[in-house]
């Protein structure tokens, strides 16, 4: 009761001091206006009513000595405590309309509760509400809202104004911290909003509400370095204490501190538990978004004032009745004359229709009064004391000032216009503490890691020399299919053995392909291609080797051919079901081209940024499981074929040692299952990651290669070369005997050659001579007269041309007998000189 005595007093008081003044000159129209205000904040930290209540006596002072038609007006107030209470200020409202007088105007609104559930109102009462507090985001709504008018520029104004700030500066990652309220919580909500629309991440958002510092230290640990503070004038210290313990502060963060206040900065004002040097380190660079407190203009404004004269006089009366200052007084004083302007151009109105209508007596409804009423406020504009005064959707467009906090003091660096929706800034006062502006976030330097042009073509040299290789043996096997060794019943295992080499060592080629070089659409398709050539390969080549044990091992068992039949379904169904599951993995989950991050490294070399390694390969949704069903059914096959290879180990059979056919099988094993544990622990470094997995997949083909196939192409080429040798001997022989043909046909020539001399020489004896004459016949090749006299030297057919041509042509016939042919050795040439060489020494006879 004591405390609502109080009240009643100052209620009493306030009223008398407002409306007793000087004796008017002349009879003034009264014009009731309500006052919804509360006492004091809610938390009992002052009387709000109090600090606005000289600007608000001196605007209804100036408007007493304003000239027709406002001097022919009196506001007359009638002050009601909202409590910031809707409940009680929506029936404090009722009741004062029931008792009357007719209210035209509500003034004032502090609290966004009670000035929300007014304002909804407002039209079903016809009244208009001139406020001079800021609205709430919730409030912008102006079907609902319609009749609500504020001098103060709105939060989502400020909201605006912040996000345009960020967008100058290209800070598209931030972090919020804010304070506890009705009307903090709206404007965070509606940041929240604008930042989503202008594709600003929002990392973290954190309350005042328990612990100032843990709420920091979350924001620090999120990476945050754009800060973006909405919190009332009190935390301020606190805040910038925290933020100074925490290394919050520098040239790494961005302090921008949106709460809407026109009361400048106030650092060190309350206890926070650090100095003051501390406070203004923390603070220094951080930038504040505030109201227009008073207008920059140095010229009278509509009440005849200046803005200087006016605080003067404020300060002053504030002072004698010992109240704070209120960062809303300026506009309150705007407010007042909101009100009066827009009252006193209605009431011009009305009398003017009255008097001069066509119609006598006719009198304005109270309906039209308010539509008139409602239009004057809207239609508003003059130069106050916080700038020019005007309304738009019942927001008021004025500027929107931007003070950065640089040394102890504050520096206006910018402005925002809430007309134009521009940002203006001073980038000559602006002063950061690094080179630049902060950065939103870690400098992130990404690095591809990629395999190397010189790694790539030495790996695909080794894989292309395969390849060669393959194909080599494969031709052989081709041309040379009439082999009694390659014409056996494997010659067409080995060609899908061959087959699958080829298929694993082409895979490589593709392996060491990136983005670097192509598309990602190219790299998609080259994923499925390298899928299917790897995992066929493998399937088809371990499948034959697989074949070949078992046919060996059947070789020992009695149950032969029931043992082969089932090595061929096992190798069927290995393969139809390795094409089953590729064929499932691209239709239900296709490859794709993909960026992996890995883990961060700090570059010594730039401040403030960190180096982030990233690789491309090919991946899927369900990566792991498709692996694991493309490998698992393989595994029991491959325990099953070493198993076999083991059991084999020294059998020798299908001109292959079984030896080596156990090293294959078991070699296969070994690489297979490296390649596959080293390609998964090594996806975090590509290059490795390829080196590592083609050697594997080369040196596991050129150990079959060579385990498999060397042996075999050793045997052919020295049964090849044996029979070269049988060739060459028999083509010795048929030579031999071509030649002793050619032998006998000379024989019979020479014979007839030699008669015909005989007989020549006896008639050309008897002709010429009585004597002797001595002839030698021989059987083989000659018959010679040495006793005898030519008839004509000069003649063709003379002994002595004739034995001369025989002294030439049988050497050269017999000399051509040699060994290598069946002939007669080269020492015994040297009788081939004498004369006696052409005698047949058995059948030698004298004539």
């Amino acid at each position: 009761m004591e405390r609502r005595g109080r009240v009643e007093a100052f209620r009493l008081l306030l009223l008398c001091c407002m409306l007793v003044g000087p004796v008017p000159a002349q009879l003034r129209h009264p014009l009731p206006v309500l006052w919804i205000m509360p006492f004091s904040s809610g938390s009992g930290k002052g009387n709000l009513t109090a600090a606005v209540a000289p600007a608000v006596r001196l605007a209804l002072q100036d408007l007493q000595r304003q000239p027709p038609p406002l001097g022919n007006y009196e506001i007359q107030l009638q002050l009601l405590d909202s409590q910031c209470d809707p409940a009680a200020s929506l029936k404090a409202l009722f009741d004062a309309m029931w008792a009357g007088p007719k209210y035209l105007l509500v003034f004032g609104g502090v609290c966004p509760s009670v000035t929300a559930l007014i304002a909804r109102s407002l039209p079903a009462l016809s009244l208009v509400q001139v406020s001079f507090a800021a609205s709430s985001p919730s409030l912008s709504n102006r079907k609902w809202y319609g009749n609500l008018f504020s001098t103060v520029p709105s939060d989502r104004a400020l909201n605006a104004a912040t996000v345009k700030l960020l967008q100058r500066h290209k800070w598209s990652r931030v972090g919020l911290v804010t304070q506890e309220g009705p009307r903090l919580s709206e404007m965070k909500k509606d940041l929240i909003r604008q930042l989503l629309k202008a594709n600003v991440q929002l990392v973290s958002t954190q309350s005042l509400s328990e612990d100032v510092c843990s709420s920091l230290r979350k924001l620090k640990e999120s990476d945050v370095r754009i800060i973006i503070g909405q919190f009332d004038e009190e935390l301020t210290s606190q805040v910038f204490c925290c933020a100074y313990r925490l290394n919050l502060f520098g040239a790494r963060y961005q302090w921008i501190i949106a709460d809407g206040g026109a009361a400048g900065w106030r650092l060190g004002w309350q206890e926070s538990g650090c100095r003051a040097n501390s406070l203004l380190t923390a603070a220094d660079g951080s930038i504040r978004l505030q109201m227009r407190p008073l207008s920059t203009k140095n010229t009278a404004g509509v009440s005849g004032r200046t803005p200087q004269d006016y605080q003067d006089s404020y300060l002053t009366q504030l002072f004698q009745e010992g109240s704070k200052v209120s960062a809303l007084h300026a506009f309150a004083y705007d407010a007042v004359w909101v009100a009066a302007t827009a009252l006193s151009q209605v009431m011009e109105a009305v009398k003017h229709r009255e008097k001069y209508s066509a119609q006598r007596n006719v009198t304005v409804s109270e309906e039209e009064v308010y539509k008139m009423l409602l239009e004057a406020v809207k239609q508003t504009q003059f130069e106050g004391l916080t700038g020019p005064v005007m309304f738009r959707n019942g927001e008021r467009m004025t500027s929107i000032e931007l003070i950065q906090f640089q040394g102890s003091s504050g520096v206006l660096v910018g402005e925002f216009s809430t007309s134009t929706q521009q940002l203006r800034l001073k980038n000559q006062q602006l002063k950061f503490n690094g080179p630049g502006p902060a950065r939103d976030q870690t400098l992130v330097v990404p690095q591809r890691q990629h395999v190397s042009f010189l790694l790539y073509a030495i790996v695909s040299s080794a894989a292309a020399v395969t390849i060669i290789i393959t194909l080599t043996v494969l031709f052989l096997i081709f041309i040379n299919r009439k082999q009694r060794l390659l014409r056996s019943c494997s010659g067409s295992q080995d060609e899908l053995l061959l087959l699958g080499v080829l298929l694993s060592s082409s895979s490589v080629l593709i392996s060491g392909l990136d983005g670097a070089s192509l598309s990602n659409r190219t790299l998609e398709l080259l994923c499925s291609v390298r899928l299917w050539t790897l995992s066929v390969g493998h399937t088809v080549g371990f499948a034959v080797l697989f074949a070949k044990t078992w046919r060996v091992y059947s070789l020992c068992s009695i149950k032969q051919k029931r043992r082969q039949q089932r090595a061929g379904c096992v190798v069927l169904w290995m393969f139809l079901l390795d094409v089953f599951v590729l064929t499932s993995w691209q239709i239900l989950d296709p490859l794709r081209w993909v960026v992996q991050q890995h883990h961060t490294e700090s570059d010594a070399a730039a401040q403030d940024a960190v180096v982030r390694p990233y690789s491309e390969h090919c991946s899927s949704v369900n990566m792991e499981l498709w692996l694991t069903a493309a490998c698992g059914y393989k595994g029991p096959v491959m325990g099953l074929g070493c198993f076999l290879a083991w059991s084999i180990r020294a059998v020798q059979a299908d001109h292959i040692s079984s030896e080596r056919l156990t090293l294959s099988v078991f070699a296969v094993m070994v690489f297979s299952v490296s390649g596959v544990s080293g390609s998964l622990l090594t996806t975090h470094n590509p290059p490795l990651q390829f080196c590592l997995t083609s050697s594997l997949i080369l040196c596991c083909n050129m150990f079959v290669l060579s385990s498999v196939f060397g042996p075999k192409f050793l045997l052919v080429q020295s049964e090849a070369a044996e029979g070269d040798e049988g060739e060459d001997e028999e083509q010795l022989s048929l030579l031999n005997q071509e030649l002793k043909s050619q032998t006998a046909q000379l024989d019979v020539e020479i014979e007839t050659i030699t008669m015909q001399l005989c007989d020549t020489s006896e008639s050309l004896t008897r002709e010429k001579h009585d004597g002797d004459v001595r002839c030698v016949t021989s059987t083989h090749v000659a018959q010679v007269c040495p006793e005898r006299k030519p008839a004509s030297p000069d003649g063709i057919n003379s002994p002595d041309h004739v034995w001369r041509r025989l002294s030439v042509q049988l050497p050269i016939l017999h000399h051509s007998y040699l060994p290598a042919v069946g002939g007669i050795s080269a020492s015994s040439s040297s009788l081939f000189s004498s004369q006696e060489a052409f005698v047949h020494r058995d059948l030698l006879t004298t004539c």
